[in-house]
């Protein structure tokens, strides 16, 4: 259903294209001449020259772009620039629309512009593809028309952490780069920056990160409508209803590349909040504060004797967003790893903390120890997103973090035991007898630990196989909760309790249990139901089509405790139940 904001947009534009403005897209011919404006340095903005070569329709729903030759200024060595996007382009002092889209490998500065009708109308629901194909009459090959990339850059980031993170912000459309400032802040006390510092064709930066560690995307604008703007001419990410900070940006220099070319951009003061994000561009709100997560990271770094050197503290403001916070969080933990610590060789890291969430909800708890040879730092990262990644994913829109704090403990060799041997204290058992299990741990140098647990089978247990599986905490989770994979939960309680369910890795974990069906609802496990309720789950599972059934009916679990140390592997026994 379309809102009545989006459906008084529409009944207002033929008002708005009656002012002088703005040129109508049905007017635009080939052979037009115009002029955009964006900024080469600094921030003053400035002209270069627009050809215009027709219109392209129907490259989207619904959807024409104008196609352009640019000329002037550095464009002649540059070519479309990433960061250009959202520059306007004006015919007779009318605003047709914005710079956005270009070829690939083109040796031509030749761009797609965004009309500026289009812009205003869009509705951020319906957002297409965001690679277009266009037909060449010149050459049998498939020419791409393309969103620019828009240009990532990163302070206080290492740079092993921006080329381990790049493949996922380049498959969105995003390029990063090494910035060389810290981002705006976007804290309460912080005040905005005065709004006439911006105009058609200034640089802003889209602020995911601020703090000891940055991140911002840059694009330039194309509108201002009294406090709102609009800005880039295509999609960021497409995340429709957003709040993300933005900040005035000045360009430090432009890089002219084979590939493509780009802006290196500097943000300033903060100036308000992108509040769209649509097919066709982005809309901000000068002086409209967005909510941000306050991260704050620990480092302690333990020396060869056990000793505590200084730690090291990172504190940052991140965005709220269901995709991009799991990926910005798992950056500044790498980063603030390995700018601590080697990342490659025999490393292990112990790393505790909380993320809160606002409202009368119990926090996840995160308490794990990582280590090995090779990619910890890349393992610890992850370990810290999931949590999060599961929470704002959940389907709970009101379920916000509030605040992260984690710490985390580097120690210099590898602590970490395999589960070498497995076995039980007899073949064969009655019902109420006990069985001892006895698990052997083996490390590096012949390093090995025995640790031994009991299990009592219940008197009335059914006859015929018992199974003991001894296993590191991800292949018990794995086993646990790999039926939640297609089950939706029920409410933002079971999501936190089900975060906070995962088991560490320093422990093995033994699983009884026996090779009958049982079922698992909501993460509740349901081992050999009665057959009234066996058919009652059944019935669910054919309604739902989601499987709830599967074999391996888990009676009990007892955990083996390895003190700080990783435990991984798995072993299987079995003793057989008789009379």
């Amino acid at each position: 259903m379309v809102s009545w904001r989006i459906l008084t947009g529409l009944l207002a534009l033929p008002l708005l294209f009656g002012q002088a403005s703005f040129y109508p897209l049905r007017d635009i011919r080939a052979g037009m001449h115009g002029v955009g404006r964006t900024v080469f340095s600094g921030s003053k903005v400035e002209e270069f020259e627009v050809e215009i070569l027709g219109v392209l329709e129907n490259v989207g729903p619904k959807q024409s772009i104008i196609l352009g030759r640019l000329s002037g200024g550095p464009l002649g060595k540059t070519g479309v620039m990433q960061g250009m996007s959202g520059s306007p382009v004006y015919i007779d002092g009318k605003l047709i629309g914005a710079v956005a889209l270009a070829f690939s490998f083109s040796t031509e500065p030749i761009a797609g512009i965004q009309p500026i009708e289009q812009m205003l109308q869009q509705d951020p629901g319906n957002v297409p593809a965001r690679m277009r194909s266009v037909a060449s009459d010149k050459r049998p090959l498939d020419v791409r028309l393309v969103d620019i990339a828009t240009p990532m850059s990163f302070g206080g980031f290492t740079r092993e952490t921006i080329d381990h993170f790049a493949p996922q912000w380049r498959a969105m459309g995003l390029e990063p780069m090494q910035g060389a400032l810290a981002g705006a802040s976007n804290s309460a006390g912080d005040r905005f920056g005065n709004p006439t510092a911006i105009q058609p064709g200034s640089m802003i930066s889209v602020q995911l990160l601020s703090g000891d560690l940055s991140a911002g995307a840059d694009g330039t604008v194309t509108y201002i409508d009294g406090n709102q703007l609009y800005a880039f001419g295509h999609r960021f990410l497409a995340a429709g209803r957003t709040e993300l900070p933005f900040a005035r940006a000045e360009v430090l220099t432009l890089l002219p590349n084979f590939q493509t070319s780009f802006k290196i951009c500097a943000a300033r003061q903060l100036m308000g909040s992108i509040t769209m994000d649509g097919s066709t561009g982005v809309a901000g709100v000068f002086g409209k504060r967005a909510a941000t997560v306050p991260i704050s990271i620990t480092v302690n770094d333990r020396a060869a004797d056990g000793s505590l050197r200084k730690p090291w503290e990172y504190h940052v403001q991140m965005i709220n967003d269901s995709v991009l916070s799991p990926i910005l969080l798992q950056m500044a933990v790498f980063s603030a790893i390995d700018a601590t610590e080697r990342t490659m060789g025999a490393s292990s890291f112990r790393i505790r903390g909380t993320i809160a969430f606002q409202g009368d909800y119990a926090p996840i708890r995160l308490d794990n120890m990582y280590s090995g040879d090779i990619s910890v730092p890349a393992q610890v990262a992850l370990g810290a997103a999931i949590p999060l990644s599961y929470a704002l994913q959940s389907g709970f829109d009101y379920l916000k973090p509030k605040e992260i704090s984690l710490t985390i403990e580097a120690f210099d060799n590898k602590k970490q035991l395999r589960i070498d041997q497995f076995w039980c204290s007899q073949r064969e058992a009655k019902p109420g007898e006990t069985v001892e299990l006895t698990a052997v741990l083996s490390g590096d140098n012949g390093k090995e630990i025995t640790r031994k647990a009991s299990y009592t089978v219940p008197v009335g247990a059914p006859l015929g196989p018992l199974y003991f599986t001894a296993a590191d905490g991800t292949t018990t989770n794995f086993a646990e909760f790999q039926q939640l994979v297609g089950t939706a939960p029920r409410s933002a309680n079971q999501v936190i309790a089900t975060a906070n369910k995962l088991r560490d890795n320093t422990s093995a974990y033994i699983r009884v249990w026996r090779n009958d069906a049982s079922y698992q609802v909501q993460g509740h496990d349901f081992p050999s139901p009665p057959a009234s309720l066996a058919m009652l789950l059944a019935r669910a599972q054919a309604q739902s089509g989601v499987p709830l059934v599967w074999h391996g009916s888990k009676i009990a679990e007892l955990e083996l405790r390895a003190g700080d140390m990783v435990v991984s592997g798995s072993k299987m026994a079995q003793v057989e139940i008789k009379e």
